[in-house]
């Protein structure tokens, strides 16, 4: 059955619409979504299934997936990550919400894909009211991966939504046309040693916050 396509204001998400997409994600649904980036496929972090069905249509192995993790805010980042001094916590809340990934050491409740224990995990706050208020309503991160043109082309987007639809649409429940997305990935910062090491260069500057 095709995937339903949900077009959401991006400014002022409806309440309806948003409870829309988290019933799809309580029931163990993939979805696509928008973000202040690129548009991301995901599912709920505590649906085992559901993540290792985002895996098979990226075409990855669960237990070798880097898959990030969207969050409202910065309070589920102590239920997954561990490590965080207090001069990393001051930066990172400074530069979210934003176009960043931080790649924190695990903790001992981080989601075991595939059955192995991962040893770093990658927090998103996206700057997008959409998928945070998405998170927000659900009360749990959501899996996050982008969606590619193709996965050989590892620095091509699709960014219109009706694009996404027509190539996903038998592969995931639920499509979220929150407009047009961006052609640039979140930046990625390694916070595992208590510094802010550049992984991949991307929409966000560190710089700022540092």
């Amino acid at each position: 059955m095709p995937a339903t396509l949900l077009r959401i204001h991006p400014e002022n998400p409806p309440q309806n619409r948003i409870q829309q997409a988290v019933d799809v994600l309580r029931k163990g649904g993939v979805i696509i979504y928008p973000t202040d980036t690129v548009y991301g496929i995901g599912c709920d972090v505590t649906n085992a299934k559901a993540v290792e069905r985002v895996c098979r249509i990226k075409g990855i192995n669960p237990e070798k997936a880097n898959l990030s993790f969207i969050c409202y805010d910065l309070s589920h980042i102590s239920d997954y990550a561990h490590g965080i001094n207090t001069a990393t916590y001051k930066v990172i809340k400074k530069a979210l919400p934003g176009p960043f990934t931080f790649l924190f050491e695990a903790s001992a409740n981080a989601p075991r894909f595939g059955g192995t224990k991962r040893k770093t995990v990658g927090i998103r706050v996206p700057d997008n009211q959409i998928i945070r208020q998405l998170v927000k309503e659900l009360g749990n991160p959501i899996v996050s991966t982008s969606v590619r043109e193709s996965e050989e082309t590892l620095e091509e987007y699709v960014t219109d939504p009706d694009l996404i639809y027509e190539k996903y649409r038998l592969l995931v429940d639920l499509v979220i046309d929150g407009g047009f997305g961006g052609n640039t990935p979140s930046t990625i910062i390694d916070c595992t040693n208590d510094d802010f090491e550049l992984v991949r260069e991307g929409a966000g500057d560190i710089e700022p916050y540092l």
